[in-house]
């Protein structure tokens, strides 16, 4: 496969993106700190411009463009334009929380738009080579982003470890695929395929590969044991940087895994290696995840732990190694990080200067002083929970329905249990925000933008939840058109 010019097109939305940030960061260079809403406002535009872009160059049968690097397809485009609309709406939320602390400027946008520049690579990578970059163009950007608040003994630990456990994620990937490249000879994720499919390929050194980028993506998704760094990053990090990596990197890593896992590697005999350890990773995940979010007091820590449980969700669904499962995932996550999306926006809307309402006493007859905030933060905690009419119900079912279509009921039990538990401390926010007393009198939503904001997310959630064919349609077909199975 040779470049064509004509594949630049097809990298519209990568290209004006890059071109973007680089406008954004010269300019301001030159700008006041009273006009630094001009910077804020160009990002917006640039995000808003690039979610556009990827339905006009997009190809509706997969093509493999860059000399096999990218490959152009319907899911890439949908996931690269959702994540861009995702990634504006938090900015929006972030507005009146980063102007009193100082990390309203130039550095905070660009960084952001570098994070989603990474992601769209991983989106549409066809190479570990480019899956790599794009990961680390990612990673290199929310370390950053983590550590800006300079004077934040707390936002510099919390960097710190998520340099270092980063680091070793990727060293792990790294190696992982190294080795596949040594057993394969390639690093293009066809090419593997025909190695595997002819049997060319070295199975000792291609299994062992296989271990090692199962580890490196536990790291990234945060699934036990190799969690550690997300409670502490969640609640460590400024708020609006834990909303930012609790939601569109989510995305990213599901497209990472689905290039990986079941293009590259789904081969009959290699998944029943890999899918037997995203089984151990996801039952840890699930337990570990909702036992411990119930002894959580910090509102962004048990959302961590929580994020935790529902990647276990999100890797069951991945264990089947089938188009309804692989579809299952797509839902599911596209409605995890509208919930994500919400239950750290509201932080967002009720910190104030000097003060972070992180904590679950903040939360404290917020019903009385906020009862429309309260409303939408239930439907986003009912949705979380599994609870019907919300969207969330229909996640969690459909990735049950998929495991016990193969067969896995032991695991649906297990999933449905963790729910269960997971309900308690969901429904302990609810009691705090309805039975409490108002502790918080003052916790008036002054920022309408980010109030509309907020509400349009959880009526999303609660439309979703009543009409869920649309988008299960939707994943299903863009899940069958773009992925190459054995």
């Amino acid at each position: 496969m040779d470049f064509q010019l004509s594949d630049l097109y097809t990298l519209a939305p990568e290209i004006f993106l890059l071109v973007g940030v680089s406008v954004i960061l010269l300019l301001d260079l030159f700008l006041s700190e009273e006009r630094r809403d001009v910077t804020f406002f160009l990002s917006l535009m640039v995000l808003v411009i690039t979610s556009i872009l990827p339905w006009f160059f997009y190809d509706a049968d997969p093509r493999v463009i860059m000399n096999g690097l990218i490959v152009s397809d319907a899911l890439g485009a949908t996931l690269k334009s959702f994540l861009c609309v995702l990634i504006a709406v938090g900015l929006v939320y972030s507005k009146n929380y980063l102007l009193p602390r100082g990390l309203h400027r130039g550095e905070y946008f660009s960084l952001t738009l570098f994070a989603a520049l990474g992601m769209m690579v991983m989106i549409s990578s066809n190479h570990f080579l480019s899956l790599y970059l794009g990961l680390e163009l990612l990673s290199l950007s929310l370390y950053a982003m983590v550590a800006l608040q300079r004077d934040s003994g707390r936002s510099s630990e919390a960097a710190i470890k998520y340099f270092i456990l980063g680091a070793i994620a990727s060293g792990m990937l790294l190696y992982g695929m190294s080795m596949i490249y040594g057993a394969t000879g390639n690093l293009n994720i066809e090419a593997i395929v025909s190695a595997i499919l002819t049997e060319d390929a070295d199975e000792t050194l291609l299994r062992l590969g296989v271990v090692f980028l199962i580890v490196g993506i536990g790291f990234k998704l945060g699934a036990v044991p190799f969690h550690m760094w997300v409670p502490d990053v969640y609640q460590g990090s400024p708020t609006s940087v834990t909303l930012l990596i609790g939601t569109a990197p989510k995305i990213a890593v599901f497209a990472f895994v689905l290039r990986l896992l079941a293009e590259a590697l789904g081969h009959p005999s290699l998944h029943q290696d890999w899918s037997q350890m995203l089984t151990v990773l996801a039952v840890a995940s699930l337990v570990i995840g909702n036992l411990v979010a119930i002894a959580q007091t910090n509102f962004k820590r048990m959302l961590a732990y929580s994020t935790i449980a529902h990647m276990g969700f999100l890797l069951v669904a991945f264990m089947t190694g089938s188009i309804t499962g692989y579809s299952a995932a797509l839902f599911y996550i596209l409605t995890y990080v509208l919930m994500a999306l919400g239950g750290f926006g509201v932080i967002l809307l009720l910190s104030r200067d000097g003060f972070e309402a992180e904590e679950l006493s903040d939360l404290s007859g917020l019903s009385q002083s906020n009862p429309w905030c309260a409303f939408l933060l239930m439907i986003v905690l009912f949705s979380m929970a599994g609870i019907p009419p919300t969207v969330g119900f229909w996640a969690k079912l459909f990735v049950i329905q998929a495991i016990v279509d193969l067969g896995y009921v032991a695991l649906a039990v297990l999933a449905v249990m963790s729910s269960l538990v997971g309900a308690f401390y969901y429904l302990r926010v609810v009691k705090i925000m309805y039975f409490g007393a108002n502790e918080q009198s003052d916790n008036v939503v002054t920022y309408r933008t980010g109030l509309i904001i907020f509400g349009v997310n959880g009526l999303l959630l609660l439309g979703l939840g009543l009409f869920p064919g649309w988008l299960l349609s939707l994943c299903e077909s863009l899940i069958a058109s773009s992925v190459r199975t054995f």
